[in-house]
């Protein structure tokens, strides 16, 4: 079935199946790269309670930067599957192009903090020198390259929006693959390559952010014929800039204020390491439980937003109900991982001295993830 007619025509809990197991996915590995960043990190042979601790005061940056790529990407993602199931390409082939300029804006906007903003940023949460020194060489790092993050987000709603989740799945398990082969390599210096501590869990991670997005590039550029591909729409233009951010703000409000109660939680715990570092080792478990709601909602917003184009109501309701069914059932499967296995998530971050106060957050506030992701569905 062509991708339009599978759109319009296929029945939408199938439809919601078929594009939002890739989506999921998507979603799930997104957050992996903080998950093995931490696990390879903590059983560093020597400062690994300082490196994790480090990690943990970068995450509330890297949640942000990740929150404005896939808010933008959600806003693009929805008025492009609106427009082309209003069957105007030329409005399509624009929404495409302001994206990709909105994406160039929020790097140079990174690259800035990068360079000028970083240190002053980990320092307001520790007077650790060494905990300062670690956390500003891999936040550094990870702002400087985060054009690899920010055009995967781009470019995956992009193929999202006409139906080609599989293929942006596809880019981000080859990105989580080169994450994870290069992590221990650069970690911890194995053949040629020198031992580099925190600073080559960054490098792994953006070359694998890179790996995805610059193949989701060459998939955009083959497989989305709808709508033509020319620099020229990427002139900016305030109409659709302001469709875009009226749907995608609210997205990037939700997990940018995640990122702000991260970190005033470090900032509220910046004399305890072990209770900063269990906080923020349980939130990464937090968020790949709750980017699995987020992958579900991704694939609601292009499938709502075609019938909205077509004025299918039923589809329309058939979208918001089948989208909560769905999103109830991945949260309790979420909340009892987590209550049943806290034990094993502490063992694989070699949490140490934060042990404990991991396992007791886990236990309490992985009971929220239901509540939590049905406000995100």
């Amino acid at each position: 079935m062509a991708e339009s007619n599978k759109m319009r025509e296929m029945p939408v809990n199938k439809l919601m199946v078929q594009m939002g197991i890739p989506m999921i996915l998507s979603m799930a590995l997104q957050a992996v790269y903080n998950i093995v960043d931490s696990a390879f990190v903590g059983n560093m042979r020597s400062g690994s309670e300082a490196a994790l601790n480090a990690l943990t005061l970068v995450f509330p940056v890297q949640m942000l930067m990740v929150a404005v790529g896939i808010g933008t990407g959600v806003g693009t993602n929805a008025l492009l599957a609106r427009t082309l199931g209003q069957g105007n390409g030329k409005k399509a082939a624009k929404v495409a192009g302001n994206s990709l300029f909105l994406g160039v804006i929020i790097y140079v906007v990174c690259l800035l903090f990068g360079i000028f903003g970083v240190r002053a940023y980990i320092s307001s949460q520790t007077i650790d020198p060494e905990v300062i020194s670690m956390g500003t060489d891999y936040l550094r790092i990870c702002c400087v390259i985060s054009f690899g993050i920010i055009f995967f987000s781009l470019f995956e709603k992009l193929l999202q929006a006409t139906g080609r989740s599989l293929y942006s799945t596809i880019g981000q398990v080859v990105g989580a693959v080169v994450n994870i082969v290069l992590d221990p390599i650069m970690i911890y210096g194995i053949g040629p390559v020198p031992e580099m501590g925190v600073k080559g869990a960054a490098y792994a991670t953006v070359i694998g952010q890179v790996a995805s997005a610059i193949l989701l590039f060459v998939y955009h550029m083959k497989l989305n014929k709808e709508f033509e591909h020319d620099v020229k729409y990427m002139k900016p233009d305030s109409g659709i800039i302001k469709e875009i951010y009226a749907i995608g703000l609210p997205a990037i409000i939700a997990q940018a204020l995640m990122s702000i109660m991260v970190y005033v939680m470090n900032l509220i715990l910046k004399f305890s390491p072990s209770a900063q570092t269990a906080y923020g080792l349980f939130y990464k478990v937090q968020q790949f439980v709750l980017f699995l709601a987020f992958g579900l909602r991704d694939a609601i917003t292009p499938i709502i937003a075609f019938a909205y184009g077509m004025r299918s109501k039923k589809r329309i309701q058939d979208g918001i109900r089948y989208g909560l069914i769905y999103t109830v059932v991945l949260m309790i499967l979420g909340i009892a991982i987590t209550e049943i296995f806290p034990g094993a998530f502490a063992t694989l971050f070699n949490a140490g001295q934060s042990r404990e106060y991991f396992i007791g957050a886990m236990r309490i506030i992985s009971i929220s993830f239901l509540f939590a992701g049905i406000n995100v569905a």
